[in-house]
């Protein structure tokens, strides 16, 4: 007993030499910083003091490890950056040089348009299949535990080396829609910045269904959420199941889309493919040979990763805006 009261007078002269020094006083009614700024507390902004106390820790290693070196990657990207093993990293300001440079390169720039046509052919698909699967999947069926864990093993599967060993064994793609004749005469009919797009697209579908193993569970939540009286009110009226989709069913789960697009445009544009455009960004940012051909500094590797960044972000936005819903009060009215 006598060694709990110590640890408990222990705790309590921690307590109260953090709540009462030259930078913090904290009684019942004033909080006190610096010894002149005095701010009532209510009981309001009494809890908001002991959240944020909560979750000073997460903010402190957010600022350390992603606030500063995403603004420091900024900087970088406006300098020629080179490291020295005596004075450290060495920046030249150049202004917007690095990304004038990636404007004009040869490489770089067709991955950037093959990235950009990819996401607008690759998501779109995604989102009608996962709709598709979760609507099936939330009829009455049976083993409806076993199909979701079945939708759901490729996320599994694509966060661990497998899916690196199935993509090296071409295990990814269709063999026969790659070899059918049709493929090729599409690929060549069409401009080469919507063939190439759509060559990547069907080249890679198998894989790119993937993807909808968190969207199928998002959109699953939401159809379990639909009231079923909604249903039983169209069907009072003579709606037909098609009628019971579009005026129902969809406009219910169309604010879910938002999140699925968030989701598989992340995770798409993170996963690196052989030869693909995140994989030449990460040659750029991890060669450290200054005899590279691929070596023009940290700041050229900067300057790439902030340009995929803002692709990312305006994609994001872009299929946010196309998938929000217009008017939600519309939902269950057939006239």
């Amino acid at each position: 007993m006598k060694l709990l009261k110590r640890i408990k007078q222990f705790f309590l002269m921690i307590g109260y030499a953090l709540t009462h020094n030259w930078l913090i006083r904290l009684d019942h009614v004033y909080l006190t910083l610096f010894g002149f700024l005095r701010i009532k507390l209510t009981r309001a902004r009494r809890h908001a003091w002991f959240g944020y106390m909560f979750i000073l820790p997460w903010l402190i290693g957010a600022a350390i490890f992603a606030v500063y070196p995403l603004f420091y990657s900024l900087y970088l990207s406006f300098h020629t950056a080179y490291y020295n093993l005596q004075t450290g990293i060495t920046t030249v300001f150049v202004g917007f040089n690095n990304y004038l440079s990636i404007s004009r390169s040869s490489i770089l720039l067709p991955l950037f348009f093959n990235y950009l046509g990819k996401m607008f052919l690759a998501v779109p698909i995604i989102i009608v299949f996962s709709i598709i699967i979760a609507v099936l999947v939330n009829n009455p069926i049976r083993l409806k535990g076993f199909w979701r864990s079945i939708f759901f093993l490729p996320v599994i599967i694509t966060s661990g080396p497998v899916i690196n060993e199935l993509s090296n064994q071409d295990a990814i793609t269709l063999s026969n829609l790659q070899n059918s004749d049709w493929f090729s005469i599409l690929s060549q009919a069409l401009p080469t910045w919507i063939g190439d797009p759509l060559q990547l697209v069907l080249n890679s579908l198998l894989f790119i269904l993937w993807y909808a193993g968190i969207p199928i569970l998002i959109f699953l939540a939401g159809l379990q959420k639909v009231d079923p009286a909604l249903y039983e009110a169209a069907s009072i009226d003579g709606a037909s199941p098609w009628q019971k989709f579009w005026k129902i069913t969809l406009p219910s789960i169309m604010p879910l889309t938002s999140v699925s697009v968030i989701y598989i445009i992340v995770s798409m544009s993170l996963f690196v493919e052989p030869g693909g455009l995140l994989e030449n960004i990460r040659t750029h940012l991890l060669v450290g040979a200054p005899d590279s051909a691929f070596w023009f500094g940290y700041g050229y590797a900067a300057a790439i990763a902030w340009v995929y960044f803002i692709l990312m972000v305006i994609l994001i936005v872009i299929f946010v805006f196309i998938f929000s819903p217009k008017n939600p009060k519309k939902v269950g009215k057939f006239s």
